[in-house]
């Protein structure tokens, strides 16, 4: 999820952009091959917005019933209809070229067209998560748990080592209407009762999502992966026929069949790139009060054991980190590449740290700002610690809160026309609509509300140039928005749309001639995001909210006019493509028929 949203930031950003991924679908810990639930910042409000939240409500609208293929297909859309942004699946980096401390390029090897690429960029991102590129560039990275004096971390233990968090092969279940036999395989281990299993393990089958099924932080996740993952197999299969064959309640799983194993383990951790500052334990429980501020995190610091499963004790220790904390941007770029950023569970943070940087919502928060971070170095032609510049971190800032990224304490700064125009309408908390925080608070109302065929308008005391409108929806920031980890026979799967958001809606402008016209119309609206190009002449701007997807109570964050509207990019085709078109481009003589003359048996009557 990283690198996905790392190269569509890039992209859309206006930088000519390659992702190189070495498997067929793109999600990472998140895809059909692993299954991993994609977790962040915990607390009321705390959900990260931004591309992610974009995906995710794409998937809402698009797979409700939570089906793994469909989910391939939305994050597979978003990649391959980016303009700007050119993909290489299957691709593994083998090698890097260097000049002097930076990359020049990188060659890959794309199994299944059996071919060599050389990439040649001007700024390199790893979303790799094993840190790839430390591999082939001499970047600095550290392994392992550090000592507990070498940043006064008191989670660490007191000698540092080369253990890591291990890896977790998951399985999926699903309920049916009759019994459902399980024979297990001759090589799958055999639990024989809960003595087996470290504690706190065996829940009702309805709750699980395998997750502790993990080894690997004793051995290396990288060297020692072939052999690892057979050993998750094996345990896969073994913990199964426990539950349906050997445990005390195993008629409670009766009617549960095994759906799903997966092929691929998901990893936790292995090398950490090491940046211009490395974000601590302390940093964390600080609250992360950072000036150059680029994301947030919110999980508590989820220390896994490195024994994993064979472990007798707990097998994670959640130690308390605040929701929301900030992450600096010097931990998401070398400090001896001169070109090299990264995004994910290899940025630049200690072990402890890392326990809860490594969730995929916050990696994917570091992945747009990486991203984002990298098309602005290509537009100022400065490296990654040259954007340190006050003048140039502000202008990171500020996009990615135009993006919809939230950064806590800042306030994101609202266009010109924007602050020179006069609001007025119905409903209540006008103002707030562009006070430049696009979310409630716990503590704090950040949204007009109003109802469905209420006005908004932005006034001027002469006709201005209105280049377009940026609008942001509640899409319910409390809204499970997760891909299942089971399926029972009812309830399982994403939500539907979040109820809140704007579905219809409409914008007029007020003319020369003191006519209201519409402008623009949406009828089926399902994005929290919605930025709207309009190029009018304009002494008003009003923004009707028509319909909801089912609240009562219609709420909105912002309403902004801009001079001028960056749309970044379309994300999907104009129109469904018909296959006629496809067909017509082959050459007819390749649609032929073939000559029943020429068949073998043919040639054989010509012979005879």
């Amino acid at each position: 999820m990283a690198g996905m949203c790392a190269a569509l930031a890039a992209a859309r950003n206006g930088a000519r952009t390659a992702i190189v991924h070495d498997r067929p679908v793109f999600g990472g810990n998140a895809s059909s091959e692993i299954r991993m639930q994609i977790g962040g910042a915990q607390g009321k409000l705390d959900r990260e917005t931004g591309l992610l939240e974009e995906i995710r409500l794409e998937n809402e609208f698009r797979n409700p019933a939570g089906n793994y293929s469909l989910w391939d297909s939305v994050l597979w859309e978003k990649v391959f209809f980016q303009t700007g942004l050119t993909p290489f699946m299957n691709c593994s980096c083998t090698g890097a070229a260097m000049e002097g401390d930076r990359i020049a390029s990188i060659q890959a090897w794309q199994l299944t067209s059996q071919t060599w690429h050389t990439i040649q960029a001007k700024q390199f991102i790893d979303c790799s998560g094993d840190s790839i590129l430390a591999a082939v560039t001499g970047a600095d990275f550290r392994i392992g748990r550090e000592a507990r004096a070498e940043f006064d971390e008191d989670i660490s233990p007191e000698a540092a080592d080369k253990k890591t968090m291990g890896n977790s092969l998951l399985i999926q279940v699903r309920r049916t209407d009759e019994a459902q036999p399980f024979v297990a395989p001759r090589w799958a281990y055999a639990f024989a009762s809960e003595a087996d299993f470290p504690q706190h393990r065996m829940r009702g089958v309805n709750a699980q999502n395998f997750w502790w099924m993990e080894i690997g932080g004793l051995q290396n996740t990288i060297t020692d992966a072939e052999a690892i993952q057979p050993e998750l197999v094996k345990i896969g299969y073994g913990v199964w026929d426990y539950i349906k064959n050997v445990a005390p309640e195993r008629a409670k799983a009766e009617n549960w069949a095994l759906d799903w194993i997966g092929s691929l383990p998901g990893k936790r951790e292995n090398r950490r790139y090491i940046g211009d500052h490395i974000l601590t334990q302390n940093d964390v429980r600080a609250g992360g009060d950072f000036d150059d501020i680029i994301a947030y995190g919110g999980w508590a610091m989820d220390d896994h054991h490195p024994a994993g499963l064979y472990y007798p004790g707990e097998p994670t220790i959640f130690h308390a980190a605040p929701s929301p904390y900030g992450i600096p941007y010097r931990s998401l770029y070398s400090r001896n590449i001169g070109n090299l950023f990264f995004a994910g569970r290899n940025i630049s943070v200690t072990h402890a740290a890392l326990s809860s940087t490594r969730v995929m919502a916050t990696c994917s928060l570091l992945g747009q700002a990486a991203g984002t971070a990298a098309a602005l170095c290509v537009r100022h032609r400065c490296s990654p610690r040259g954007l340190n510049d006050p003048s140039r971190l502000r202008q990171l800032q500020q996009t990615l809160m135009d993006d919809d990224c939230w950064l806590p304490g800042r306030t994101r700064a609202i266009s010109d026309l924007a602050g020179t125009a006069r609001l007025s309408g119905e409903g209540d908390n006008l103002p707030l609509l562009l006070d430049g925080t696009d979310r409630d608070r716990p503590d704090h109302s950040h949204s007009w509300t109003g109802a469905a065929g209420q006005k908004i308008e932005c006034h001027w005391s002469q006709s201005v140039h209105v280049g377009g409108a940026r609008i942001v929806f509640d899409s319910n920031l409390n809204h499970n928005k997760e891909m299942p980890c089971s399926y029972p026979r009812i309830g399982h799967g994403t939500a539907a749309v979040a109820a809140s958001l704007v579905k219809a809606f409409r914008v007029e402008s007020l003319g020369g001639d003191g006519e209201w016209r519409v402008v623009f119309r949406e009828s089926g609206n399902y994005q929290r995001l919605v930025r709207i190009p309009l190029r009018v002449e304009s002494r008003a701007l009003r923004l009707v909210p028509e319909e909801t997807w089912g609240a009562q109570e219609v709420r909105i964050h912002a309403f902004e006019p801009l001079e001028v509207c960056e749309i970044k990019a379309p994300v999907h085709p104009p129109a469904r493509p018909s296959f006629s078109d496809s067909r017509s481009k082959i050459d007819p003589a390749d649609l032929r028929a073939p000559d029943p003359s020429d068949s073998p048996e043919g040639r054989r009557k010509r012979a005879a």
